[in-house]
């Protein structure tokens, strides 16, 4: 019988991603379809995007994860034509005696909750996840971010 390929881990192994730390986290679209800009927006070199139906949906999510979760922040984010890029802070939750979520859990009900709302999932299984160590590290991601939009046409995950 012939052996699957076994899948590269995309977690670091013994590591609990529920502990207080900056994350940055990248989720990307099924099939790499650019669902989240306005049609006009998707080519335009303009620092705010205009967000398509699904991308405000994906935004006022987004925007929520602080409200659900008490001891979380997203501390920044950007929205990409087929992707999203998060940095979220969990915190030490106060001494609380119960775990704060793991940024698997945290992502994951994010996602259904977009499908839920539009009818459908656009969303690839997995994401990526980037643990931020250093404040250099955590500079150099923020500045990502915030230029993301602006230098959408040489993003990694730009298929025209």
């Amino acid at each position: 019988m012939k052996e699957l390929p076994s899948r590269k881990p995309n977690r670091l192994k013994g590591y609990d991603y529920s502990q207080r730390g900056c994350y940055f986290i990248t989720i990307c679209i099924k099939d790499g379809h650019e669902l989240l800009w306005d049609q006009l927006t998707v080519g335009a070199r303009i620092a705010r995007p205009l967000l398509s139906d699904v991308g405000i949906i994906v935004e006022k999510t987004i925007e929520n994860i602080s409200y659900i979760y008490e001891w979380v922040l997203v501390d920044k984010y950007v929205i990409m034509p087929n992707h999203v890029h998060l940095i979220i802070i969990i915190g030490d939750g106060g001494g609380r005696a119960m775990r704060a979520p793991t940024i698997s859990t945290i992502i994951n009900q994010m996602k259904g909750y977009v499908s839920k709302q539009i009818g459908y999932s656009i969303w690839q299984k997995l994401f990526h996840d980037h643990i931020i160590r250093s404040e250099t590290d955590y500079e150099r991601i923020w500045k990502y971010i915030d230029e993301n939009a602006e230098n959408w046409q040489q993003d990694c995950f730009y298929q025209k």
